[in-house]
């Protein structure tokens, strides 16, 4: 059941409370591929650290938009998927993607300018 405050939040609010940061966009874009093992998904995100992918993938899992399978063989494999709220979530965020694929050279050429 949920409270008169859940009510207070903006969905932007909480959308953004699930997807902040510099990786978590990214990690989405990677997962939407299909399931990925943490080395894959450390190579494809040149500049990522381990610790910080490893945090950022366990934020998404208790958020309930990442799935986190381990697979009983030795050694262990571990793969990341999207979940359907993931996939849902995935699907709202490509108007987004796609906004910034049109604008593309119009806001790098307006953030170079404005840093000089």
């Amino acid at each position: 059941m949920s409270s008169d405050a859940d009510h207070d939040v903006c969905g932007m609010s909480v959308a953004i409370d699930v997807v902040g940061g510099k990786w978590k966009l990214h990690l989405m874009w990677v997962l939407g591929v299909g399931p990925q093992r943490f080395g894959q998904i450390r190579r494809l995100l040149t500049g990522v650290s381990e610790k910080v992918l490893a945090e950022n993938l366990r934020q998404l899992e208790a958020s309930g938009v990442v799935h986190r399978e381990v697979y009983p063989e030795v050694p262990p494999r571990v793969e990341y998927s999207l979940t359907p709220l993931g996939k849902e979530l995935a699907v709202a965020l490509r108007p987004l993607e796609e906004w910034g694929d049109r604008h593309r050279h119009e806001l790098t050429a307006n953030l170079l300018a404005s840093a000089s």
